[in-house]
């Protein structure tokens, strides 16, 4: 008997099986974490963390001689890439405590110590993400503390600002010299204007000043739009411009710096690290380095990102391993050590980044600067880092600022946390800002 039930061809088969979504949902989920909210606003929110990034770096390229254009290479791949997965402003910076030991003593903590601090302090951060002990200690770690820590950090930052505009810089050795002048191209009259230039564009801290663009926390609700010179003027990329400035004052003061720039790529090569660097970098660099990356690094990461992108929460195991994977990669070829940082997420949120298109941008810029110029920084163009950076000071003093206020909204009493903050203000060391910060929830509570 024939057959009445109909052969069906296989390519019709394989073009009606359903096919897998999970390639498409990936490339539209980084499409969307990439793409800009506001153009000008973006572009001026990835210069918000260079106040930080760019001294550090300079003295560790001076005083060290670490391969500036392979940190370049790395970090701009590393802000990329965490642009794309996180779909906010995660910023990249310098591990501070690593910084300051190998700069404060450069003859015995070289490059080879500072990459095993790096790569120790990556390997224990990768440990502790997986195994989830860093999501326990996220959920155990008081808010007022990490409030604290944030409130003595942008603290911090900002005297560290105004030593910079009083004084003229010595970043190889990391130390001041003498009063800087009124006037000229490196006066303070010229840094006093810039800083009130950004304090006129993006305001004094509060929140209320949102910049066009930014439909973040309106509820699907258009944004009233800001009439005449009001408008103009808040649409300005106040810190790009200031960069921009100081970029070019520093070609003029210096024009004979052009000749110190070698073209090409950088060269990329091992580090070659020895039993006793192994040694050094871990006791001198990654046991200092772990408390301040662990607390302010991850925890407070994680805690400011849920404040000013709601819906977007990130578990601690996440940034932990994020942080871990840059050390455990770039630390081998070079690279500075590096880690995310509630201050430059502060930083570049206030200067109006809030995609991860932000911080691609700056990537996408480390990069073009690694690749062409294999040497760009030399001794005599230390002044670039003295002017565009000057406006960042005006954040940390926001940050300050926000950490009371957020205290405040969220139930803790405001006078509980400024003696809190207080208390710990006046310890130097991570591990003494936390261990204080628990004994004074301990007592008050």
């Amino acid at each position: 008997m024939e057959s009445s039930i109909r052969q069906t061809p296989l390519q019709d088969i394989q073009a009606q099986a359903p096919r897998s979504k999970f390639p498409s949902n990936i490339v539209y989920k980084v499409r969307d974490n990439l793409v800009f909210r506001s153009k000008w606003a973006e572009l001026n929110g990835a210069v918000g963390d260079l106040g930080t990034y760019i001294p550090i770096v300079l003295a560790l390229t001076l005083s060290v001689d670490l391969n500036l254009g392979t940190t370049l290479i790395f970090t701009g791949i590393y802000n990329i890439l965490t642009g794309a997965i996180y779909g906010v402003p995660m910023p990249v910076q310098p591990m501070k405590s690593i910084a300051a030991v190998a700069i404060s003593n450069s003859a015995e903590f070289g490059v080879p110590e500072i990459m095993a601090a790096g790569i120790c302090t990556g390997g224990i951060l990768i440990l502790l993400g997986v195994t989830g002990l860093m999501q326990l200690v996220y959920k155990l770690i008081p808010l007022s503390v990490v409030r604290g820590i944030q409130l003595s950090q942008g603290l911090s930052f900002a005297m560290t600002a105004v030593k910079y505009i009083r004084k003229v810089q010595n970043f190889s050795k990391s130390k001041s010299g003498g009063e800087r002048h009124w006037l000229g191209l490196d006066g303070l009259v010229l840094a006093i204007v810039c800083a009130c230039f950004i304090i006129v564009v993006n305001g004094g801290g509060e929140e209320g000043s949102e910049r066009e663009g930014d439909d973040i926390a309106m509820g699907g609700r258009e944004r009233p739009r800001r009439r005449g010179l009001r408008q103009i003027v808040a649409s300005l990329p106040s810190a790009f411009m200031v960069f921009l400035l100081g970029v070019i004052l520093a070609f003029i003061r210096r024009p004979g710096v052009v000749d110190g720039f070698k073209f090409g790529p950088s060269s990329i090569e091992i580090v070659k690290i020895s039993k006793h660097a192994w040694k050094e970098g871990f006791v001198k660099g990654a046991i200092p380095q772990l408390p301040l990356s662990v607390l302010n690094s991850v925890i407070a990461v994680c805690k400011l990102s849920s404040d000013l992108f709601p819906g977007k929460d990130f578990s601690a195991s996440s940034i932990s391993v994020s942080v871990g994977l840059m050390n455990i990669v770039g630390c081998w070829f070079g690279a500075m050590p590096c880690c995310h940082g509630a201050g430059g997420l502060a930083g570049q949120y206030k200067f109006g980044g809030r995609s991860g298109g932000c911080v691609a941008l700056l990537g996408a810029a480390k990069l073009v600067l690694g690749l062409v110029f294999r040497q760009l920084f030399s001794h005599g163009f230390e002044p670039i880092s003295g002017r565009g950076p000057r406006g960042a000071a005006i954040v940390c003093w926001d940050r300050a600022g926000y950490g009371f206020k957020r205290h405040e909204h969220e139930g803790g009493s405001l006078c509980d946390a400024y003696m809190r903050c207080r208390f710990t203000g006046g310890f130097k060391c991570s591990t003494g800002l936390f261990c204080a910060g628990l004994l004074c929830t301990c007592f008050s509570n």
